[in-house]
């Protein structure tokens, strides 16, 4: 009897991890939930969508899309930073996130405790553009008129605090030069009076900017990134036309609530990475317009909050105010 016992003690100590490795191994065994804080169709949307159909195909879980836009993204942020840290809840978010956090003191979840980073997906650059009727000819042109008329021109966005607003906003900072900003509720409004010359230039998103360069609708002066973008390579990046140290993307990425099992992290960022090397998708990307920049945990963390850092400093010169 006492043999029997000990054999039985034994058994039940060996059990006990297997079933527990077991059981964390099963992730993901239920369906995830990607939140997206802006409207559906909007580029953020679109990319995530894209992200979540061939994720959860290799996840094999389905990937429930759920937009709740508002607040600059905030809300779809705040409901990820406040859920379980069990990697069923994630965020697909944008630079429009660290710009959040940059300007808004506000917010009711803390961006750099409470979020963790997972994995970049995108990375695309804005298209500086004008007029076809704008004197402005290169970016050369543009500073020489900023210089001449301190505070006149006007440059359009598709919000306040939005990724396009702070290009332009860099753009001044970057040069020391004065210019009106004029909000608008999306990118084709904005474009649409640039076009009509209510405003004299726009740091517009690819999906917006680029289609109307393309058409001739527009003049294109320079793009946004360090490097050319792909989609149009004689546009001269915004450095090479003599702004030195300007740079800015529209990135997009994958979050989830700190506490997250660095093993789920690890899983979310290899599957993620996977599948973004596939042809089908880097051509689903180019078509969508959007610079595909895949990013492990370390340089999308990297990228994060050093791009918080360089906003506070951008933001506290304009004097932007989100809250």
């Amino acid at each position: 009897m006492f043999k029997k016992l000990i054999k039985n003690i034994a058994i039940s100590v060996v059990v006990v991890p297997v079933l527990m490795g077991s059981a964390f191994a099963a992730y993901p065994d239920k369906p995830i939930k990607m939140m997206i804080g802006y409207a559906p169709g909007s580029s953020t949307d679109i990319v995530g969508r894209m992200i979540a159909n061939d994720l959860s195909i290799a996840l094999k879980q389905p990937i429930i899309v759920e937009n709740r836009g508002g607040a600059a993204g905030s809300l779809a942020a705040e409901a990820v930073a406040k859920s379980n840290p069990d990697g069923y809840t994630i965020l697909f978010a944008q630079n429009g996130l660290a710009i959040n956090v940059a300007a808004n003191p506000k917010l009711p979840f803390n961006g750099q405790k409470d979020l963790l980073p997972v994995v970049g997906v995108a990375a695309t650059p804005h298209i500086l553009i004008v007029n076809n009727n704008s004197p402005a000819k290169s970016v050369a042109d543009l500073i020489a008129m900023l210089k001449a008329d301190p505070g006149k021109l006007s440059f359009g966005s598709s919000g306040i605090g939005n990724s396009d607003h702070m290009a332009g906003e860099l753009f001044l900072a970057t040069t020391g030069l004065q210019a009106i900003h004029v909000p608008y509720k999306g990118g084709a409004p904005a474009a649409t009076d640039l076009m009509g010359g209510q405003i004299d230039f726009y740091f517009a998103g690819m999906p917006v900017g680029l289609p109307l360069y393309k058409g001739d609708k527009v003049r294109g002066l320079a793009v946004t990134s360090k490097g050319r973008f792909s989609g149009a390579p004689e546009l001269v990046t915004i450095q090479e036309a003599g702004v030195k140290g300007y740079e800015m993307a529209l990135w997009q990425g994958i979050f989830v609530a700190a506490g997250t099992s660095p093993a789920i992290v690890k899983q979310l960022n290899a599957a993620t990475l996977k599948i973004l090397e596939t042809p089908e998708m880097k051509e689903r990307f180019q078509k969508a317009g959007v610079q595909i920049a895949p990013m492990n945990t370390q340089q999308f963390s990297d990228l994060y909050f050093s791009d918080i850092a360089r906003w506070k400093v951008v933001i506290e010169k304009a004097k932007i105010k989100l809250d």
